[in-house]
């Protein structure tokens, strides 16, 4: 089974492809993935490779971490499981206060 590497700062303009490019100087690439934003489309700036063993991450690990990709350094570690969170709270509104006063009324008591 291969190891799950995560890759931080990538340049916004890297790609899947360039991704597995890159990182296949070190061993196999069993997959490459940029994260990007659901509603832009837009690359989040990190991204996760799968090498096909436990050296070979290493190794990728040994090369690309602190180095540069078009200008920006990489931060490449082990990748950690994805943590429980709690759900998203849902519903509100999100206007606050309360109610509303009608201005044909000179009084301020009337609804």
């Amino acid at each position: 089974m291969g190891k799950k590497l995560y890759v931080g700062n990538l340049p916004y303009t890297a790609t899947e492809e360039s991704l597995r490019t890159a990182f296949a100087d070190a061993g196999t690439v069993e997959s490459a993935a940029v994260i990007a934003d659901k509603f832009s489309g837009r690359s989040k700036g990190f991204g996760f490779v799968e090498m096909s063993t436990e050296e070979e991450a290493q190794k990728a690990i040994e090369m690309w971490n602190g180095n540069e990709m078009e200008g920006r350094k990489l931060v490449v570690n082990e990748a950690r499981p994805m943590e429980d969170r709690p759900p998203r709270r849902t519903g509100g509104g999100g206007f606050g206060g309360g109610g509303f006063r009608r201005r044909d009324s000179g009084d301020n008591n009337s609804f």
